[in-house]
């Protein structure tokens, strides 16, 4: 008999598939939606410290008083944060799969404080929604000390397992993750997905580039996957940046990702798809005669391959050859 149950991060699942943190897991309605689709498990819209600041600058400017400033940026940041814990509570009493928060912070006392608070209402794991951009003006060790640093304080005040999502820019990714894991991190998401910009040259305009992501962004996914397995044992991954078919999932879990979480190709293609996806990787494991994920998780990650040096191949060398 095939069963699709595994884990990640110390949450029992159903199925290896997660709603990605984005717009359709903002309300309880569509929380409903797609557990009703088939996906084991929820990330909550990211709570940002960076937008709930941005509007209470905005509120703050039409009054000359500062203590009327001070009100409104308290009152704002009490506001968001009491309806983001409202979307927690209803989501547990709505829903039987794991609901899992996700904050996004540039302050290291707002990672605790509202580590502590979501918490408190429920949530079943928190993902750091972490993702820093080092244009220059910071040290190199700057992003991998941020990482740890936060992870090594929210251990310290919460029990719920948490989640890092990674951003790829990292000089030493399994290094990181190494010491994350020995911090008490219990997975990680790979990857982060920042917003992509373009150049409009008739306007001389930086613009919006594609807000998806698509099937060819899964290269790197599937190599990083593959590594961190290997070179990280017994710690949980998630597939994430890039996923669009089942059959992507099932190259996810080769590489050895314990789940697999989707976004775009439920924007593209309807949360629905989460049921075809479904079946279809459990006629895949039927004709490969698996029974259980476990059976293939990681089967073809760095450290169980003849030639790991494959997930090592950054060069072109003779792959253009065929092409006159």
């Amino acid at each position: 008999m095939i069963t699709l149950e595994t884990t990640f991060a110390g949450l029992k699942l159903k199925n290896p598939f997660i709603a990605a943190s984005s717009g359709l897991t903002n309300s309880v309605s569509k929380i409903v939606g797609l557990e009703n689709a088939g996906v084991a498990a929820i990330v909550l819209k990211s709570l940002f410290e960076e937008q709930i600041e941005n509007h209470s600058e905005k509120l703050s400017q039409i009054t000359d008083y500062p203590e009327a400033g001070d009100y409104i940026n308290t009152y704002i940041e009490m506001n968001h944060m009491g309806k983001y814990l409202d979307l927690v509570r209803s989501a547990k009493e709505k829903c039987s799969v794991p609901i899992i928060a996700s904050i996004n912070c540039y302050k290291s006392a707002k990672w605790i404080d509202f580590a502590k608070t979501i918490q408190d209402a429920g949530a079943d794991a928190l993902e750091l929604n972490l993702f820093v951009l080092n244009a220059g003006e910071f040290g190199d060790s700057y992003l991998e000390d941020t990482y740890v640093n936060i992870v090594r304080e929210i251990k310290k005040v919460i029990h719920i397992p948490v989640i890092i999502k990674m951003a790829k820019n990292m000089s030493n990714l399994p290094g990181l993750i190494s010491k994350l894991k020995s911090l008490g991190a219990d997975g990680v998401v790979l990857f982060n997905r920042f917003y992509q910009l373009d150049i409009d040259i008739n306007s001389m305009e930086i613009t919006s580039g594609p807000v998806f992501s698509s099937p060819m962004d899964f290269s790197d996914t599937l190599r990083w996957t593959a590594i961190v397995s290997g070179r990280v044992p017994d710690f949980d991954i998630a597939c994430s940046y890039g996923v669009h078919s089942w059959e992507d999932a099932i190259k996810g879990i080769l590489a050895g990702a314990s789940s697999i979480q989707l976004c775009s190709v439920l924007y593209e293609q309807g949360v629905d798809v989460v049921t075809n996806m479904l079946t279809c990787l459990e006629e895949w494991m039927d004709q490969n005669n698996y029974s259980r994920i476990e059976e293939f998780k990681g089967k073809l990650n760095y450290a169980n391959i003849k030639s790991p040096y494959m997930y090592e191949r950054v060069q072109f060398m003779k792959y253009f050859s065929s092409y006159k």
